[in-house]
C-alpha cells in the first residue's frame, strides 16, 4: 500500500511578488529550494495564512539568495506581496519506507525570507485543559 506524506515545507515564508502576466508557477529562491529539497517543476501546495487560499502549482527556480517568492499567473490573484505562505510538497511511498522517513521543514525569521532553522519533526500538540 502507498501512503502520501509531507516531503518538505517552507513554513511562513513571505510573498515578495504576485505577477499575473508571468507564466504560471511559483518562483522560489533557489537556495531555499535546495535546503527544502524542492525540485524545479515539482508540484507544490501553497497555503496562504493571510487569506486562507489553498492552491496547487509548480516550483520554478528563482535567483539564489534573493529571498524571492513570486506567485505567478492566475495564482497571483490568490496571494499579495507580504502575505505569509506555507509551501509544501508531498511524496508517496510504501508504509515500510515511511517508517524511517522524516520531512525537511524550513522555518524563517519573522520579517524576512532568511532561514532561522530547519527540523524534521513537529512537536505533539497539547490541549490546554486549564480553561
Amino acid at each position: 500500500m502507498q501512503i502520501t506524506l509531507l516531503k518538505s515545507k517552507l513554513h511562513r515564508v513571505k510573498t515578495t511578488h504576485a505577477e499575473v502576466d508571468y507564466e504560471g508557477s511559483c518562483a522560489i529562491d533557489g537556495t531555499l529550494m535546495d535546503v527544502a529539497e524542492i525540485r524545479e517543476y515539482e508540484q507544490i501546495q501553497i497555503y496562504n495564512v493571510n487569506n486562507g487560499e489553498r492552491f496547487t502549482t509548480y516550483a520554478i527556480r528563482g535567483e539564489e539568495n534573493s529571498g524571492i517568492i513570486s506567485v505567478n499567473g492566475a495564482a497571483a490573484h490568490k496571494a499579495s506581496p507580504g502575505d505569509v505562505l506555507i509551501i509544501a510538497t508531498y511524496i508517496a511511498m510504501s508504509e515500510k519506507e515511511a517508517e524511517n522517513f522524516k520531512p525537511k521543514m524550513v522555518y524563517f525569521e519573522e520579517h524576512s525570507n532568511k532561514i532561522s532553522h530547519t527540523k524534521n519533526t513537529i512537536a505533539v500538540q497539547k490541549m490546554d485543559i486549564a480553561s
